[in-house]
């Protein structure tokens, strides 16, 4: 048998998962991560950390299925999309940890730039908003602080890449340098129309064209092939590159305009494909690039984002001590009938999308003597559900596609009190797939188009089953107080950060 292997690398962990030939989940293995935390606020990753994760995953995968290197015809490479890596691509030297996309170090230098440029001109030529959470911020700091970089990164002795070139070139045995079309649009240094990276973009960050990789299309090509030293022990091509929201957009079977998928992982993504017209946002949505297959025009999507999703969970149970696994948190929030009046906003760094206010900070708001354990855990998860919520509406708004259902996927659909509510917000059923891992299908999938496991999107849209239906049961008048209760939680996060006593 042949497979399509998947290389998953995400914000908290990284698995290798092994697809046959009708999209089947065969073998995988997955491993955590160290979070480092420097300072409140920053957030870095320890790059070598990840690729030995990730050679343990590829080969303990393979070793479960059976499988030796050779039997994989392709590789598809899905990752945490933003985070950074410096590194030289000759020696390997690392100059400095992953700067994470939940970093907000960038802050300082994004609020500098909106004095000087106008936020519509960014937003025309990047399809993004001013935000640390891009990449391009995170390499201006790295420029700026790391001694040395700067003028390595002038001699094209540096190079800055997110993790899919960072796997890449390591797979490839430091041989190629590349970041697909997916990932590239979130740089905030390329040009969302005409895929280039942009002169005016690159002089208003101060970064060096020579220091990126090069973009490529997200399937349709080989990029290389992984050296016989490496995990594989075999020449096996890799041959599609997508972002990991992008992937999931894609593993979902979103091929054309009007379908969307909302990723319940660390974050929370909600992406609506829009085909190949620029849908430009006036209300902090972002335009991006979903996918290109080879030298097709770009497909592109809105998208929201939540920084805080599945991690809140984890938080809960790591920081707070307030529950032992997500099980139990689940268990906790069914046993009662509602929140208590309780209302958590997990703005840890700052408010994403619709908002997008890095001087926000998290509330915990209506707290009453009746609030118990159970009432918290269950505002844990419907804080989740309502991030969502304001994202969906606004992308309906934007984009004049009225949905009728959402795809869902992603570690936290495992949660069925938060499905359910999320289905009573929005008022429409919540469809999760047969196979639940479609950021790392999605990433096969484009690999094994390249590569002709796979003839068409009609043929990848023939795998797509559903596998568990959420609907609505909630009353309009009930699931409006609700949204009510929580703007008003929103609005005590704002203007934390700076505060009067900073002065």
């Amino acid at each position: 048998m042949k497979y399509i292997g998947a290389l998953d690398q995400g914000t908290t962990s990284t698995r290798f998962i092994l697809f046959d030939e009708k999209g089947a989940n065969i073998a995988s293995f997955q491993q955590e991560h160290q979070q480092i935390y420097p300072q409140p606020g920053w957030v870095e990753h320890d790059p070598w950390e990840i690729w030995d994760n990730s050679c343990e995953c590829i080969i303990k995968a393979l070793k479960s299925a059976g499988a030796a290197g050779s039997d994989v015809v392709g590789i598809g490479i899905t990752n945490q999309r933003e985070t950074i890596i410096a590194w030289n691509p000759k020696t390997g030297k690392v100059w400095h940890n992953a700067i994470v996309w939940q970093d907000l170090r960038g802050a300082q230098l994004i609020n500098s730039l909106k004095g000087k440029i106008d936020a519509s001109w960014l937003r025309d030529k990047s399809g993004l908003i001013f935000s640390p959470y891009f990449a391009a911020s995170k390499i201006a700091w790295l420029l700026d602080n790391v001694p040395g970089l700067r003028e390595d990164a002038e001699k094209g002795e540096a190079v800055f890449g997110t993790i899919d070139t960072w796997l890449t070139w390591n797979l490839t045995g430091g041989k190629v340098l590349v970041t697909d079309v997916s990932n590239a649009s979130r740089y905030m240094l390329m040009n969302i129309e005409t895929c280039t990276w942009d002169d005016e973009l690159l002089k208003a960050f101060n970064i060096p064209r020579k220091a990126l990789p090069e973009i490529v299309p997200s399937s349709g090509m080989v990029y290389g092939l992984t050296s016989p030293s490496g995990p594989f022990r075999a020449e096996v091509p890799v041959c599609g590159i997508l972002g990991d929201q992008q992937a999931a957009l894609f593993g979902q079977a979103c091929f054309t305009e009007g379908l969307g998928k909302s990723t319940y992982g660390t974050g929370c993504f909600l992406l609506v494909n829009t085909g190949t017209k620029l849908v430009k946002s006036e209300n902090g949505l972002l335009t991006t690039v979903a996918y290109q297959l080879g030298n097709d025009k770009p497909v592109y999507a809105l998208e929201g984002s939540i920084a805080v999703a599945g991690s809140l969970v984890q938080w809960a149970r790591d920081n707070l001590k307030l529950v032992e696994n997500p099980q139990e948190l689940d268990k906790l929030a069914t046993s009662v009938p509602d929140c208590g009046g309780v209302y958590i906003v997990p703005a840890f760094s700052g408010l994403f999308a619709p908002y997008w206010r890095s001087d926000a900070r998290g509330v915990v708001a209506g707290l009453t003597g009746f609030a118990t354990r159970a009432h918290l855990c269950r505002a844990i998860l419907e804080a989740t559900a309502f991030q969502a919520h304001d994202i969906f509406r606004t992308m309906e708004e934007e984009s004049n596609i009225t949905m009728t259902a959402l795809k869902v996927d992603g570690g936290l659909t495992n949660s069925k009190p938060l499905m359910e509510f999320q289905a009573d917000l929005l008022g429409i059923p919540v469809i999760r797939p047969l196979v639940v891992e479609t950021t790392a299908l999605g990433a096969a999938y484009a690999a094994g188009l390249s590569v002709g496991v796979w003839k068409d999107m009609d043929e990848l849209s023939s795998y797509w089953k559903e596998e568990k239906r959420w609907n609505p049961t909630m009353d309009d008048r009930t699931r409006e107080e609700k949204i009510c209760f929580w703007k008003k939680a929103v609005n005590r996060t704002l203007d934390w950060i700076p505060t009067e006593c900073d002065e």
